[in-house]
């Protein structure tokens, strides 16, 4: 049986003196990669990891996947979803809104009252299959802990947004309609593991992101994820990211 989970480039024209060294592309991105929790200070101590996501904007959005931020919270307990920015033990956490959300390109922006560094967007154009791509987030964030990993790929193809099924008895009403109204995403030669939900994915050249990682194309149970990775993950082209940022006025 096939599973799906959900965690869970286009050519530039840019100087060689403008373009930067890996390193230093991947220490500007990860100041602008957060990790999104649940806090809930009468249920458990600490933040519940639920994925990353990325600073837009003027500082105060933070996008990341809907699926990350789908749980319904408890008032009882005082439940609330929080962004948590820095490494290792060296982070501050902020109390984050769910300001809009786009369930069917699988997104979501929230709010924070502080300002932390935004992250470039790219445009609208698809970048093409055989480019180079790079994702930073936290993969296996509650057991790795805030360390922002980085991992590098090429987007393998552009193909819709609706993934096959072994057989027709498997099709559900809302797949079928997703087949007949389908969006391009990118389909990528990168490993993405639980926690890389609504990580960024950017030019490595510039850091530019033009998608975000929201899935990943497993063959069996739902820990082969990590035990045995397809190594074929998924993202959401960067324009849904633009459309959602206009519609909260965060552009």
């Amino acid at each position: 049986m096939t599973w799906v989970i959900c965690w869970a480039f286009i050519t530039c024209n840019y100087s060689v003196a403008d373009e930067k060294s890996f390193p230093q592309v991947v220490s500007n991105v990860s100041k602008s990669v957060v990790a999104i929790g649940i806090y809930s200070p009468l249920n458990q101590p600490g933040n519940q990891l639920r994925g990353t996501g990325f600073v837009v904007g003027d500082g105060k959005w933070i996008i990341t996947n809907h699926h990350v931020v789908s749980e319904v919270l408890d008032p009882a307990v005082v439940e609330h979803y929080v962004v948590v920015h820095g490494e290792g033990k060296q982070v501050s956490t902020f109390k984050a809104s769910i300001e809009a959300i786009d369930i069917k390109h699988d997104l979501a922006i929230l709010r924070i009252d502080a300002s932390l560094p935004p992250i470039k967007l790219h445009d609208d154009t698809f970048s093409p299959p055989g480019a180079q791509i790079a994702m930073t987030g936290y993969p296996i964030g509650p057991v790795l802990g805030l360390y922002a990993a980085t991992h590098r790929g090429y987007i393998a193809a552009i193909t819709p947004d609706a993934l096959p099924n072994a057989g027709s008895s498997q099709l559900t009403v809302d797949m079928l309609a997703r087949l007949e109204n389908a969006d391009l995403i990118y389909q990528l030669d990168a490993t993405a593991f639980p926690g890389n939900s609504g990580s960024p994915l950017y030019l490595p050249a510039t850091g530019e992101v033009i998608g975000v990682i929201n899935k990943v194309f497993i063959t069996a149970g739902k820990e082969s994820a990590i035990s045995a990775p397809t190594g074929i993950s998924y993202a959401i082209p960067v324009k849904h990211v633009h459309g959602l940022m206009k519609r909260v006025g965060a552009m």
